[in-house]
């Protein structure tokens, strides 16, 4: 347990829950999940917890590398990510993902995986298919749209919006360092993370 944390100190309501959990962050590609990503990250291991990324793009290189983008090599990837959430999170790892994951259904599963050992946190990071075009400094939005490239989500590929998560980031209306802030308070919410107590 991290010198922060005094669960005797707190109502039963307010206890931190020791162990695990998996954040997963799912939006378009350009919505900010990473950038959101990579500055909550830092601040749990401020905060004594074991943070462990598994990025999108770092993924394919590495666990998922010769998969495509069709519907079934993308359920595959995803469901790789999730069942190395689900053993870091049995670990007592703070696993942070951030990936499309497109599809509701290949997100239960990943979900399903996790929650045999720990709380999955989905977070829904959105911003619109125009928006997310602006911020593409690959261009890849721009050759979906002219046709050059096929099976793109959001363009002509589908995004399926999560129907329930556990919090909804506008990223259009929100800075990234708000954006986090708002992660970071749905975790002390949860009992995920200590609340901090300004000194």
């Amino acid at each position: 347990m991290t010198d922060n944390i005094h669960s005797h100190d707190h109502p039963e309501s307010d206890r931190v829950r020791e162990g695990g959990f998996t954040l997963w962050f799912t939006g378009l590609s350009g919505s900010g999940k990473s950038t959101v990503a990579h500055l909550v990250g830092p601040e749990l291991d401020r905060r004594g917890l074991i943070v462990e990324y598994l990025d999108g793009d770092s993924v394919r290189r590495h666990l998922s590398k010769g998969l495509g983008f069709s519907k079934e090599d993308r359920d595959t990837n995803i469901e790789r990510i999730g069942w190395v959430a689900s053993r870091l999170t049995r670990l007592g790892g703070a696993v942070i993902c951030a990936v499309i994951s497109p599809y509701e259904e290949t997100r239960a599963k990943a979900r399903a995986l996790v929650e045999e050992f720990g709380p999955f946190v989905e977070v829904f990071v959105r911003a619109s298919v125009a928006e997310c075009a602006r911020r593409d400094v690959n261009g890849l939005y721009a050759k979906a749209f002219a046709g050059e490239i096929t099976g793109f989500t959001g363009v002509d590929d589908p995004y399926e919006e999560p129907s329930s998560p556990e919090l909804v980031l506008d990223t259009e209306a929100t800075e990234p360092e708000e954006a986090a802030a708002l992660v970071l308070a749905k975790l002390e919410e949860l009992g995920l993370v200590a609340t901090e107590v300004a000194a």
